[in-house]
């Protein structure tokens, strides 16, 4: 049985220890605000874990958010399997619980790390707060395995911080009580006010993309990310090939930075090598990543964040996917699904290029994401639940 709200009204004066597991490039991306507003708040001492899942990726975000982990697991190997990962970080994450003994347990999202982190601290009957709650596909292979992971953190989990009451309906009809829910917009939308604010105060921090903007100047510029497993193989291949067609406009140049995973960087290198306006880059750290956001007029990805993050500025964002478990955006009209069909892809993105009624729909649509106080409510929810006030 569930506790009740006054059952876990805490009986001490000193903070709550919140343990903030965390450890993908995406998850510190929306993370790092909530870290900072409870570092803020006196009534909470968070304790940050980082599993390193994502390691090069994870410690560009850690140093331009100024987060030094107090656990650092280090568990990031060469082609390590899905179960291999989940093992050694249900092991390594209890341990840390069992050192640190915190009073809660915050996650993220649906990555491994954030499943293992919910799992092992209901095996310690740790109550678990999960932020960007409620995002269902309803296709537990698309996208695989993020569905099923959510799905496993939603039983789990005692508050669940959903971004969007679309979000929120999908964890009342899985019989989540609501008062267990609270909606709090997305934090990706904080983060990305903080890191653009961070940016015109030093111009530096994005100066890498500054041959790219001259090269492309009077270009119509199109970010691309693509990285989900479900998309490797025909699926790349389709991409890649969509990628050559858009490019041979001359008013466009394409800026994709390749994802690490061979599966992604063997076709795309081997596809799209020598275009003369397609610039295959580094992934971006995320003040790089922010400004591409600045500089594209469509963003074509298979990625989640990017579905939030591109309304934000106003960008229209076609989706290579076949489902989105963001539907918000696709229902306001900020982002369509088009799949990874080469010729759809390629006429969305014409028709956005030379229609300028159907460009601006997308691009005024209302962001259904957030205000960027997402943060700060959860903290206050979680400060409700704690402290009762």
């Amino acid at each position: 049985m569930k506790a009740t709200r006054k059952q876990s009204i805490r009986m001490t004066d000193q903070p709550a220890k919140i343990l903030v597991i965390f450890g993908t490039r995406p998850e510190a991306i929306k993370l790092f605000t909530v870290v900072a507003a409870l570092k803020q708040d006196p009534r909470f001492e968070p304790i940050v874990c980082v599993s390193a899942q994502h390691r090069a990726m994870l410690d560009q975000v850690l140093e331009i958010a100024g987060i030094v982990p107090d656990h650092d697991l280090d568990l990031m190997r060469p082609n390590q399997t899905l179960d291999g990962l989940t093992a050694a970080l249900l092991t390594e994450l209890g341990e840390v619980m069992d050192k640190v003994k915190p009073d809660r347990v915050t996650v993220q999202g649906d990555t491994a790390t954030a499943m293992a982190g919910a799992l092992a601290a209901y095996y310690r009957k740790l109550p678990v707060d999960h932020v960007e709650a409620g995002l269902r596909s309803g296709n537990i292979y698309h996208p695989w395995p993020e569905e099923v992971n959510r799905k496993i953190i939603g039983g789990i989990a005692s508050l669940h911080f959903a971004p969007t009451t679309t979000s929120e309906a999908a964890l009342l009809r899985e019989n989540v009580s609501a008062d267990r829910v609270h909606v709090t917009g997305n934090t990706v939308i904080d983060a990305l006010h903080w890191v653009l604010a961070r940016i015109e105060a030093e111009p530096k921090l994005a100066r890498g993309l500054d041959a790219l903007a001259e090269r492309f100047k009077g270009k119509r510029i199109i970010g691309v990310t693509s990285h989900r497993r479900e998309n490797f193989g025909e699926g790349m291949e389709n991409i890649a090939s969509a990628i050559r067609q858009i490019a041979e406009r001359p008013d466009t140049a394409i800026i994709f930075p390749v994802h690490l995973n061979p599966n992604v960087r063997a076709v795309m290198n081997e596809r799209l090598v020598g275009l003369d306006n397609v610039a295959l880059i580094e992934p971006l750290d995320y003040p790089h990543f922010a400004r591409l956001l600045s500089m594209a007029e469509i963003m074509l990805t298979d990625s989640g964040g990017v579905q939030e993050e591109a309304p934000a500025l106003g960008k229209p964002v076609l989706v290579m996917r076949e489902t989105t478990e963001r539907p918000e955006g696709v229902v306001a009209g900020t982002a369509r699904l088009v799949g990874t069909d080469s010729s759809r892809i390629v006429s969305e993105i014409f028709s956005l290029l030379d229609d300028k009624a159907a460009y601006e729909a997308m691009a005024r649509a209302h962001n259904p994401f957030g205000d960027g106080q997402s943060s700060r409510r959860i903290v206050d929810a979680l400060a409700q639940e704690v402290w009762g006030a």
